[in-house]
């Protein structure tokens, strides 16, 4: 399954992916663009990437994952080009045989993803003014 897409992320498809009989628990984490006061009055997001390294990175943080949580299978999702408000940018489903485990991998992939992944975030305004953004800050850096 491709990690970075185009299309609309199909949650329901991820979790397909990691569903298995021997695993007794799932967790999902989706991400999706926003427009809180925090954020200004943000249309939409482009997302945009270093693709071949992107898929890497995103390769590499879920082989760490495996390596870490053995019986986890994992799924994960980035949206690139432009997502509306409302819309999934990003999604993560583990499996694990117990809860803790599928926890505790999909909040390390979700959190490696940001950390290492290289993604640019440029917010679309009303009034069609763009400014880019850092994950959690804006254009000036302000959080």
């Amino acid at each position: 399954m491709k990690s970075l897409v185009r299309d609309p992320i199909d949650v329901s498809k991820l979790a397909e992916a990691v569903s298995s009989n021997h695993l007794g628990a799932s967790t999902t984490f989706v991400g999706s663009v926003r427009r809180g006061p925090e954020d200004g009055p943000v249309q939409a997001i482009e997302y945009t990437a270093y693709e071949e390294m992107a898929e890497a990175e995103l390769a590499r943080i879920v082989s760490e994952a495996t390596e870490r949580w053995p019986e986890v299978e994992l799924a994960v999702q980035h949206r690139l080009g432009l997502v509306s408000v409302g819309e999934a940018s990003v999604a993560v489903v583990a499996g694990a045989p117990h809860r803790a485990q599928a926890f505790e991998a999909c909040r390390y992939v979700i959190e490696e993803l940001k950390k290492r992944v290289p993604i640019w975030k440029k917010e679309v305004l009303d009034g069609g003014v763009e400014r880019w953004r850092e994950d959690g800050a804006d254009a000036e850096g302000k959080r």
